[in-house]
């Protein structure tokens, strides 16, 4: 399980990662990256009612934290990584999860790094 000290949870720090961040996407979410230069990286999630109802947003926000808790320490530190699921997302099977978020934040990282 993803760690509480690793998760975003201002608005702030979400809003600056989606419009500063570098952005990737997939069939089942939307990765933004951003280099912050900090210790330590973060990761939030935002998974809004187009996803499904609660008992579906909950369970898709389950799966990325899991996935998330297993990606976060391959990351450069420094690194605030927030996801953005899509409706497709609420019938993607854990698998599918895993490959769009590891290739997603690949991506993002290759951009951001430029």
């Amino acid at each position: 399980m993803l760690k509480a000290d690793s998760r975003l949870r201002a608005s702030a720090d979400f809003r600056s990662a989606m419009r500063r961040g570098s952005r990737s996407g997939r069939k089942t979410m939307v990765v933004y990256v951003e280099r912050t230069g900090d210790a330590s990286s973060m990761a939030g999630f935002a998974v809004s009612k187009a996803v499904g109802v609660a008992v579906v947003r909950n369970r898709v926000k389950r799966r990325l934290r899991a996935i998330t808790a297993d990606l976060l320490p391959t990351v450069p530190p420094g690194t605030r990584l927030v996801v953005r699921a899509l409706p497709a997302s609420a019938d993607a099977s854990f698998e599918t999860l895993r490959r769009d978020l590891r290739d997603g934040t690949a991506s993002a990282l290759r951009k951001a790094s430029l």
